[in-house]
């Protein structure tokens, strides 16, 4: 068994991971910006939590010793501003390689995004493609994954994960509109017809390839893995399973699609909408990613669908909706503000 260093491991992967790797017997050092970390897991004897950020380089440094493996989760999301958002996905995931470097800890996992990918013009999407950055967001990740093919030229181990967006216990962010609007018997509205494929990805299936990159040989993880379902239908039907499991016999309902784009384009800018570029310009659009190499290469297999991690999510949603009640902000651990889409919300 090992020790894991986790940065961000106060936030929604962060967490889920800390509970699968205890689960496999390891112990594990959580490393977050957040001074919160409010889960029963802080009383195990396993987990050591320490507040800090991944841009302070020494403290960190001091953090990691005599751990193992390192997992980078740790991000600024595309909520945040743009110069946060370069030197904590970038500047930060420099320092991270380097604090392991200085450890003597010579794998670390990269958690990047299929939002390197921009706004794809053919699918499924394969890790060779090129490389084309949305927003502040999309580049810092290029950049980031840049520095650690660097770090693999001096002999570091440096598996990269591009995940689809990954739901799942703990799972709040954009994914709130939803499950909110379905507990409260409204129909949705869609970016186009919503039949459009859109891949998503459990956090538990996320998780295990993360294990899988942290425990197999060298030669077969240093490498880029796609991550995602396997099994998808359109994003109509996959989001009407959830209307369907609250019960009230709303629909998913289409909206064309550049009108809606440009609306959101304009409520952005002036701060009204929760949407960012990446989501609204993408959502209408096919989106998935062959997973082949991961299962092939790996041996990983994701066991939950679509449907499967959103009902999954909106289950806990609704056990524990009371306790974030008067919570928002930007990360994927709280809602985030509805703004005017709460006020479109009565129409559906």
């Amino acid at each position: 068994m090992a020790k894991y260093f986790i940065t961000g491991g106060a936030g929604f992967l962060g967490i889920n991971l800390t509970r699968y790797l205890l689960e496999k017997g390891n112990t594990v050092v959580s490393y977050d910006i957040s001074k919160e970390y409010d889960y029963p897991e802080k009383e195990d004897p396993r987990v050591t939590v320490i507040s800090g950020d991944i841009r302070d380089y020494e403290p960190m440094k001091n953090a990691m010793n005599n751990c193992e493996i390192v997992v980078h989760t740790a991000a600024a999301l595309p909520l945040y501003k743009k110069e946060d958002i370069f030197s904590t996905d970038i500047d930060g995931s420099r320092n991270v390689l380097l604090a392991a470097k200085a450890n003597g800890i010579s794998r670390v996992i990269q958690i990047s995004s299929t939002a390197v990918y921009g706004i794809p013009d053919h699918h499924p999407l394969l890790e060779t493609d090129k490389l084309d950055g949305v927003g502040p967001y999309g580049v810092a990740k290029i950049e980031a994954e840049k520095t650690c093919a660097e770090f693999r030229k001096e002999g570091m181990i440096v598996p990269i994960i591009r995940p689809k967006s990954f739901v799942g216990p703990e799972r709040l962010g954009v994914f709130v509109l939803l499950y909110d609007w379905a507990q409260d018997g409204r129909g949705f509205p869609m970016i186009g017809s919503g039949n459009n494929r859109y891949q998503l990805l459990d956090v538990y299936d996320l998780c295990s390839a993360i294990y899988l990159c942290a425990t197999l040989d060298n030669e077969i993880v240093n490498d880029t893995f796609n991550i995602g379902a396997e099994v998808f239908t359109t994003m109509r039907e996959d989001y009407q399973a959830v209307l369907d499991k609250a019960g009230f016999g709303k629909k998913v309902i289409g909206f064309p699609k550049k009108p809606i784009i440009w609306s959101l384009r304009f409520l952005e800018f002036l701060h009204l909408s929760p949407l960012y570029k990446w989501v609204y310009e993408t959502a209408g659009e096919e989106s998935f990613v062959s997973i082949e190499k991961a299962k092939k290469q790996l041996g990983w297999k994701p066991i939950y669908s679509n449907k499967d991690a959103l009902l999954r999510n909106f289950e806990w949603y609704l056990q524990h909706k009371d306790e974030f009640k008067n919570k928002s902000g930007v990360s994927h651990r709280v809602p985030w503000k509805q703004g005017i889409l709460s006020i479109a919300k009565r129409f559906f």
